[in-house]
């Protein structure tokens, strides 16, 4: 009783502790939110607690590494691309040092604002669009594209190429502010080239340009970066790329948020330098035939021509020209639009390598083939002649007896040429001699259609040739089965007429015919066409040598070759020729006129149905006759007759060769 009455007002009843935690545990199972914080906290400061075991303790050095590899990178160090020259050493192209701009889009501002004001100025110190202007993708356009996550290009580190050749006080602008003006944006020192003879080896040499599109996985098997490296696109630069290329070196550095180096780690693989490149090229001989042949085709109004000189001992080529041509330095400087759409848009396509691309009908310099045959056929002989009345009438093979149905088959000399032999029949290039030899007439049984397929196959028409250039056609040799699926026509005589003279459907290269020549010169042998002639590494070593390549020995009797030559021999002294006498030298040739009707022609409106078609120039020449030095080919497009206007361009290159000063 007293104890109660001591107990001061406003005090809480003492409780046992054992109560009071039964009161709390009561409390927690009769609050479900309070049960289960009880429950979660713990179970989630378990996971925690594992979780940071696991990355300070079982995965250290996984992130350690992967830390690592968000301040280092692998640097892949462009190796010097290999030379191209001359046979005699002259350089036909130079590594030139060159600025290019390059985007790393991540380190670009993520503020929109920002970033567009720094790309804006980029592009107009750089003089390229910001945005899109027609079909061409501008500055932001190509950098959203990357920095797209919905993108198939979405790569935000990957460096991004802007310009290239950037001039040197815009390059040391856009370098000196990159820090504050330009962050993620770097100007690299790249190496560029330069062609110093440009146009006039431009379609031996090509140039280079970015990786194709469509070829970039292929490329990147090899070995290649998409974003940076450069490949050859035409000529010797696409051909040997292999060889030219090198093997690029390595680097790991470590770089700070804005991309500078701060350091290099571990030890640099150096690049190694691509190899060197000599060519088979006379390059005086490539600019004399280019002055003559330029000015023969300005004789005639023509615009499109080519001379091909070879050794006819070994296959190399002397001199290739090709005209109209390019300057290969504006794709190495960064061609216009506008510049790469007129070399596109030209009807004669300077960009083709006409001596090997062009599909031409030869004409009478083909006569060399049906020749050999039929002397090796025994179809002539030495002493076998064949009257040429100027026009024969060959009859109608369904009304044989009926003379007004009979086709007219002419000579170019309307008078006709008389008796001939295969002598003078080649000298005098004479066309009913060939019609007889090739489809006979009369009494006179010719080769037929199959033998002159066979030998013109033999000489290496209507395939490859195989020289270390792109670009090369194989031709058109016609067959009987050949014209019933083309045509829809059964071969006729007068077709054998019009191929045992280079003309109908008959279609071959310039270069295809210089080797006829060259093998008609040696003797029988069919040389593969050689423009390089050796490799060899950045020292100086020779890694693959000059080898002439036999692509065959032709079936011909050196007799037979000895009349082949008294005929083109003749074609030069008292022929259709003799203007391309050279004085001291003994020279040999073959004239042709042939005549055309293509597209182009057709557009000039020089070539009409009942009109004359219009006819190419071609001459052959090979001296000297008693041990060929030089093969040579002239084609000048709708050049009109081959004595006249291909015959003085071929005679001033070979007076040039073996009289220089």
């Amino acid at each position: 009783m007293n104890k109660i009455n001591n107990r001061k007002k406003g005090d809480k009843p003492s409780v046992p502790p054992e109560r009071g935690l039964a009161r709390r545990l009561w409390l927690m199972l009769t609050a479900p939110r309070l049960l289960l914080v009880g429950l979660v906290l713990p179970l989630v400061l378990t996971v925690y607690s594992f979780r940071l075991y696991r990355l300070q303790v079982v995965e250290t050095e996984r992130w350690v590494a992967r830390a690592q590899e968000q301040r280092t990178e692998l640097v892949s160090l462009p190796a010097p691309r290999g030379l191209i020259y001359s046979r005699d050493g002259e350089p036909l192209v130079r590594n030139v040092p060159a600025f290019q701009v390059v985007i790393i889009p991540a380190y670009l501002p993520e503020d929109e604002v920002q970033r567009e004001t720094e790309l804006r100025r980029l592009a107009a110190l750089l003089g390229i669009p910001y945005s899109q202007t027609g079909a061409q993708p501008g500055l932001r356009e190509r950098v959203d594209r990357v920095l797209d996550v919905r993108s198939p290009a979405y790569a935000p580190y990957d460096p991004l190429v802007v310009a290239t050749n950037v001039d040197r006080k815009v390059a040391l602008i856009i370098a000196q502010g990159q820090e504050f003006a330009f962050p993620g944006v770097r100007v690299d020192v790249v190496s560029r080239r330069q062609y110093p003879y440009g146009s006039l080896v431009s379609q031996l040499v090509g140039y280079m340009g970015a990786i194709p599109a469509e070829k970039v996985k292929e490329y990147i098997n090899r070995g290649y970066d998409p974003a940076t490296d450069r490949v050859g696109y035409a000529g010797v630069e696409a051909t040997m790329e292999s060889w030219l290329r090198g093997i690029p070196g390595q680097r790991v550095q470590e770089t700070d948020i804005l991309g500078r180096i701060v350091r290099v780690l571990g030890d640099e693989i150096p690049p190694t330098p691509g190899h060197n490149v000599y060519l088979t090229i006379d390059l005086q001989l490539q600019q004399v035939a280019q002055q003559a042949l330029q000015k023969g085709m300005d004789r005639v109004n023509s615009r499109r021509g080519v001379v091909i000189a070879m050794n006819p001992q070994t296959g190399e080529i002397l001199a290739m020209v090709s005209l109209p041509t390019y300057d290969n330095n504006l794709f190495a400087e960064g061609i216009s639009l506008e510049e790469y759409t007129r070399l596109l848009e030209d009807p004669h396509r300077p960009l083709l390598n006409h001596a090997i691309a062009d599909l031409l009908p030869p004409g009478s310099i083909y006569k060399i083939i049906p020749a050999a045959a039929a002397l090796q056929e025994g179809v002539v002989t030495a002493r076998t002649r064949l009257n040429c009345p100027g026009t024969i009438m060959l009859p109608n093979k369904y009304y044989p007896n009926d003379p007004e149905r009979a086709q007219p088959f002419y000579c170019w000399k309307q008078s006709g040429h008389g008796w001939l032999d295969i002598v003078q029949a080649l000298a005098f290039s004479c066309d009913i001699f060939f019609y007889q030899v090739g489809g006979g007439y009369e009494r006179f049984q010719g080769l037929g259609l199959d033998r002159i397929v066979q030998y013109s196959q033999l000489f290496g028409l209507g395939e490859l040739t195989g020289i270390e250039l792109e670009q090369e056609a194989p031709g058109l040799v016609p067959t009987a089965r050949w014209k019933r699926l083309t045509v829809g026509e059964n071969w006729s005589t007068g077709d054998t007429y019009n191929l045992s003279i280079g003309q109908g459907y008959l279609l071959v290269t310039p270069l295809q015919m210089l080797n006829v020549m060259a093998a008609t010169a040696n003797g029988g042998t069919l040389y593969r066409p050689r423009i390089v002639h050796h490799i060899t590494d950045a020292q100086g070593n020779v890694v693959q040598p000059f080898r002439p390549e036999i692509i065959r020995t032709l079936p011909i009797s050196p007799e037979n070759w000895s009349l082949i030559q008294q005929g083109l021999e003749g074609t030069v002294v008292y022929g259709t020729a003799t203007r391309a006498q050279v004085a001291g030298v003994r020279v040999a040739g073959k004239t042709g006129t042939a005549q055309f009707c293509d597209d182009i022609a057709r557009q000039m409106g020089i070539c009409r149905e009942g009109f004359a078609q219009p006819t190419h120039a071609w001459f052959m020449a090979y001296a000297p006759v008693e041990n060929p030095q030089i093969a040579l080919i002239v084609f000048i497009y709708n050049g009109g007759e081959g004595s006249k206007t291909a015959v003085p361009v071929a005679q001033e290159i070979l007076n040039w060769y073996f009289h220089r000063p």
